[in-house]
Protein backbone atom coordinates (compact mmCIF):
# COMPACT_ATOMS: atom_id res chain seq x y z
CA UNK A 1 0.00 0.00 0.00
CA UNK A 2 1.40 3.40 -0.92
CA UNK A 3 0.78 6.37 1.35
CA UNK A 4 2.37 9.23 -0.52
CA UNK A 5 0.93 12.67 -1.20
CA UNK A 6 -0.31 11.78 -4.69
CA UNK A 7 -2.45 8.96 -3.28
CA UNK A 8 -3.93 11.32 -0.70
CA UNK A 9 -4.72 13.99 -3.28
CA UNK A 10 -6.19 11.39 -5.65
CA UNK A 11 -8.58 10.29 -2.92
CA UNK A 12 -9.67 13.86 -2.18
CA UNK A 13 -9.97 14.89 -5.82
CA UNK A 14 -11.76 11.79 -7.07
CA UNK A 15 -14.94 13.75 -7.96
CA UNK A 16 -13.20 16.61 -9.78
CA UNK A 17 -10.61 14.62 -11.76
CA UNK A 18 -12.87 14.59 -14.81
CA UNK A 19 -13.03 18.40 -14.99
CA UNK A 20 -10.94 20.40 -17.49
CA UNK A 21 -7.41 21.18 -16.31
CA UNK A 22 -8.13 24.82 -15.41
CA UNK A 23 -11.09 23.85 -13.23
CA UNK A 24 -9.04 21.04 -11.65
CA UNK A 25 -6.19 23.41 -10.78
CA UNK A 26 -8.69 25.86 -9.32
CA UNK A 27 -10.19 23.10 -7.15
CA UNK A 28 -6.71 22.15 -5.90
CA UNK A 29 -6.02 25.81 -5.08
CA UNK A 30 -9.31 26.11 -3.18
CA UNK A 31 -8.59 22.91 -1.27
CA UNK A 32 -5.09 24.04 -0.28
CA UNK A 33 -6.44 27.47 0.68
CA UNK A 34 -9.01 25.81 2.97
CA UNK A 35 -6.44 23.45 4.51
CA UNK A 36 -3.96 26.24 5.22
CA UNK A 37 -6.61 28.38 6.92
CA UNK A 38 -7.96 25.50 9.04
CA UNK A 39 -4.50 24.38 10.19
CA UNK A 40 -3.29 27.90 10.92
CA UNK A 41 -6.41 28.55 13.02
CA UNK A 42 -5.98 25.23 14.81
CA UNK A 43 -2.31 25.93 15.61
CA UNK A 44 -3.14 29.42 16.91
CA UNK A 45 -5.64 27.91 19.35
CA UNK A 46 -3.12 25.63 21.07
CA UNK A 47 -1.72 26.69 24.44
CA UNK A 48 0.73 23.80 24.87
CA UNK A 49 4.38 24.04 23.88
CA UNK A 50 4.12 21.21 21.34
CA UNK A 51 1.36 20.20 18.97
CA UNK A 52 -1.46 18.08 20.40
CA UNK A 53 -0.31 14.87 18.68
CA UNK A 54 3.23 15.25 20.00
CA UNK A 55 1.99 15.99 23.52
CA UNK A 56 -0.10 12.79 23.45
CA UNK A 57 2.83 10.77 22.09
CA UNK A 58 5.16 12.10 24.82
CA UNK A 59 2.60 11.29 27.54
CA UNK A 60 2.33 7.71 26.32
CA UNK A 61 6.10 7.36 26.21
CA UNK A 62 6.45 8.86 29.70
CA UNK A 63 4.00 6.28 31.05
CA UNK A 64 6.01 3.42 29.52
CA UNK A 65 9.28 4.94 30.81
CA UNK A 66 8.06 4.69 34.43
CA UNK A 67 8.76 0.93 34.47
CA UNK A 68 12.33 1.22 33.12
CA UNK A 69 15.52 1.18 35.15
CA UNK A 70 18.32 3.70 34.52
CA UNK A 71 22.00 3.08 35.28
CA UNK A 72 24.39 6.01 34.89
CA UNK A 73 27.69 5.23 33.14
CA UNK A 74 29.01 8.81 33.15
CA UNK A 75 27.62 12.34 32.94
CA UNK A 76 26.08 11.82 29.47
CA UNK A 77 25.88 8.04 28.94
CA UNK A 78 23.15 5.90 30.48
CA UNK A 79 22.13 2.26 30.35
CA UNK A 80 18.35 1.85 30.30
CA UNK A 81 16.88 -1.52 31.26
CA UNK A 82 13.59 -2.19 29.47
CA UNK A 83 12.34 -5.64 30.48
CA UNK A 84 14.95 -8.10 29.26
CA UNK A 85 16.71 -5.64 26.91
CA UNK A 86 19.24 -2.89 27.53
CA UNK A 87 19.49 0.34 25.56
CA UNK A 88 22.36 2.83 25.57
CA UNK A 89 21.36 6.51 25.69
CA UNK A 90 23.98 9.20 24.96
CA UNK A 91 22.66 12.62 25.94
CA UNK A 92 25.72 14.42 24.49
CA UNK A 93 25.09 13.03 21.00
CA UNK A 94 21.30 12.76 21.37
CA UNK A 95 21.26 9.07 20.48
CA UNK A 96 19.57 5.90 21.70
CA UNK A 97 20.31 2.40 20.43
CA UNK A 98 16.60 1.88 19.63
CA UNK A 99 17.11 4.66 17.01
CA UNK A 100 13.65 6.20 17.56
CA UNK A 101 15.24 9.27 19.16
CA UNK A 102 17.35 9.94 16.06
CA UNK A 103 14.62 9.11 13.53
CA UNK A 104 11.66 10.93 15.11
CA UNK A 105 13.73 13.68 16.73
CA UNK A 106 11.47 13.16 19.74
CA UNK A 107 12.57 11.56 23.03
CA UNK A 108 11.89 7.82 22.95
CA UNK A 109 10.78 5.81 26.00
CA UNK A 110 14.41 5.21 27.02
CA UNK A 111 15.41 8.88 26.82
CA UNK A 112 12.35 9.82 28.88
CA UNK A 113 13.42 7.27 31.49
CA UNK A 114 16.77 9.10 31.67
CA UNK A 115 14.98 12.48 31.84
CA UNK A 116 13.04 11.22 34.86
CA UNK A 117 16.31 10.61 36.78
CA UNK A 118 18.32 13.65 35.56
CA UNK A 119 17.87 17.42 35.29
CA UNK A 120 17.19 17.22 31.52
CA UNK A 121 13.86 18.58 30.25
CA UNK A 122 11.87 16.51 27.74
CA UNK A 123 10.79 19.52 25.67
CA UNK A 124 14.42 20.61 25.20
CA UNK A 125 15.14 17.26 23.54
CA UNK A 126 12.36 17.63 20.94
CA UNK A 127 13.02 19.00 17.48
CA UNK A 128 11.90 22.60 16.97
CA UNK A 129 9.74 21.41 14.05
CA UNK A 130 7.27 19.89 16.53
CA UNK A 131 6.67 23.14 18.42
CA UNK A 132 3.45 25.08 18.17
CA UNK A 133 5.31 28.12 16.77
CA UNK A 134 6.83 26.15 13.87
CA UNK A 135 3.47 24.56 13.12
CA UNK A 136 1.81 27.99 13.08
CA UNK A 137 4.58 29.43 10.86
CA UNK A 138 4.19 26.55 8.40
CA UNK A 139 0.57 27.43 7.66
CA UNK A 140 0.82 31.19 8.18
CA UNK A 141 1.27 31.81 4.45
CA UNK A 142 -1.76 32.82 2.43
CA UNK A 143 -2.94 31.24 -0.79
CA UNK A 144 -4.59 34.22 -2.46
CA UNK A 145 -7.92 33.95 -4.25
CA UNK A 146 -7.90 34.40 -8.01
CA UNK A 147 -10.35 36.96 -9.44
CA UNK A 148 -12.57 36.24 -12.44
CA UNK A 149 -10.79 36.03 -15.81
CA UNK A 150 -12.56 39.20 -17.03
CA UNK A 151 -10.63 41.30 -14.50
CA UNK A 152 -7.17 39.99 -15.50
CA UNK A 153 -4.74 42.31 -17.28
CA UNK A 154 -3.09 40.32 -20.06
CA UNK A 155 0.01 41.65 -21.87
CA UNK A 156 -0.44 42.41 -25.58
CA UNK A 157 1.99 39.74 -26.80
CA UNK A 158 0.21 37.04 -24.78
CA UNK A 159 -3.30 38.03 -25.90
CA UNK A 160 -2.20 37.99 -29.59
CA UNK A 161 -0.59 34.55 -29.31
CA UNK A 162 -2.85 31.77 -30.54
CA UNK A 163 -2.34 28.52 -28.70
CA UNK A 164 -3.30 25.39 -30.60
CA UNK A 165 -4.27 22.15 -28.88
CA UNK A 166 -1.67 19.37 -29.04
CA UNK A 167 -1.82 17.00 -31.98
CA UNK A 168 -2.64 13.80 -30.11
CA UNK A 169 -4.51 10.77 -31.32
CA UNK A 170 -7.13 9.49 -28.94
CA UNK A 171 -7.17 5.77 -28.33
CA UNK A 172 -10.33 3.96 -29.33
CA UNK A 173 -12.54 2.68 -26.54
CA UNK A 174 -13.59 3.87 -23.14
CA UNK A 175 -11.11 5.94 -21.11
CA UNK A 176 -9.66 4.36 -18.00
CA UNK A 177 -11.09 5.84 -14.79
CA UNK A 178 -9.28 3.71 -12.25
CA UNK A 179 -5.60 4.15 -11.62
CA UNK A 180 -3.04 1.44 -12.30
CA UNK A 181 -1.76 -0.17 -9.08
CA UNK A 182 1.86 0.46 -8.09
CA UNK A 183 4.37 -2.34 -8.40
CA UNK A 184 3.96 -4.69 -5.43
CA UNK A 185 0.59 -3.21 -4.46
CA UNK A 186 -2.26 -5.66 -4.19
CA UNK A 187 -5.80 -4.44 -4.82
CA UNK A 188 -8.61 -6.13 -2.90
CA UNK A 189 -10.51 -8.73 -4.87
CA UNK A 190 -14.12 -7.70 -5.52
CA UNK A 191 -16.96 -9.28 -3.51
CA UNK A 192 -20.11 -10.76 -4.95
CA UNK A 193 -23.03 -8.44 -4.18
CA UNK A 194 -25.36 -11.38 -3.51
CA UNK A 195 -23.36 -13.92 -1.49
CA UNK A 196 -20.56 -11.56 -0.26
CA UNK A 197 -17.86 -14.06 -1.28
CA UNK A 198 -14.67 -13.11 -3.09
Amino acid sequence: MTTNISESLNAVLVKVRELPITALVNEIRLLCQKWFHERCTKAAGYTTMMSKDVEMKLEGRKDRAQAMGVICADQYTFDVVDGDRNYCVDMALWTCTCRKFQLDQLPCDHVLAVVRKTPYEAYDLCSLYYTREFWHETYRGVINPIPHISSWTTPQQISEFELQPPDVRTVAGRRRKRRLPSMGEELPTPKCSRCKER
